[in-house]
C-alpha cells in the first residue's frame, strides 16, 4: 500500500517538485544505506527517511514516487526493507 504520508513528507521537505537531483530508494538500515553506502553527509547532507511498516509499503511508496517524480533511483533494499528515504544527490554521493 503506498503511504500518502510518507509521500507526503518527502515532497515538503525537499520543498519543491523533485528533479533528478534527487535520489529515492528503500532500506532495511535507512541511516547505514544513507550515510555509508551513498555517502551521504549527516550533518551537511540534505536527506530524509521514514518507516513504511512494512516491507510491502517501502515497496509501493518507493514504486509510486519513481512513477510519478522525477527521482533518481530503482528497486532493491536488501532484505525485508521497511523505510523510505531520499536525498540530495551531490558530487560526493554515490549512486
Amino acid at each position: 500500500m503506498v503511504l500518502p504520508q510518507i509521500v507526503a513528507d518527502i515532497l515538503r521537505y525537499i520543498g519543491v517538485s523533485p528533479n533528478s537531483r534527487w535520489y529515492v530508494g528503500i532500506a532495511t538500515n535507512p541511516r547505514d544505506r544513507l550515510f555509508n553506502q551513498h555517502n551521504v553527509s549527516e550533518t551537511n547532507g540534505r536527506w530524509i527517511y521514514r518507516d513504511a511498516g512494512t516491507e510491502q509499503n517501502a515497496r509501493d511508496t518507493e514504486a509510486y514516487l519513481l512513477r510519478h517524480y522525477s527521482f533518481k533511483g530503482g528497486v532493491g533494499g536488501g532484505s525485508r526493507p521497511c523505510s523510505v528515504y531520499a536525498y540530495e544527490i551531490t558530487s560526493s554521493t554515490v549512486e
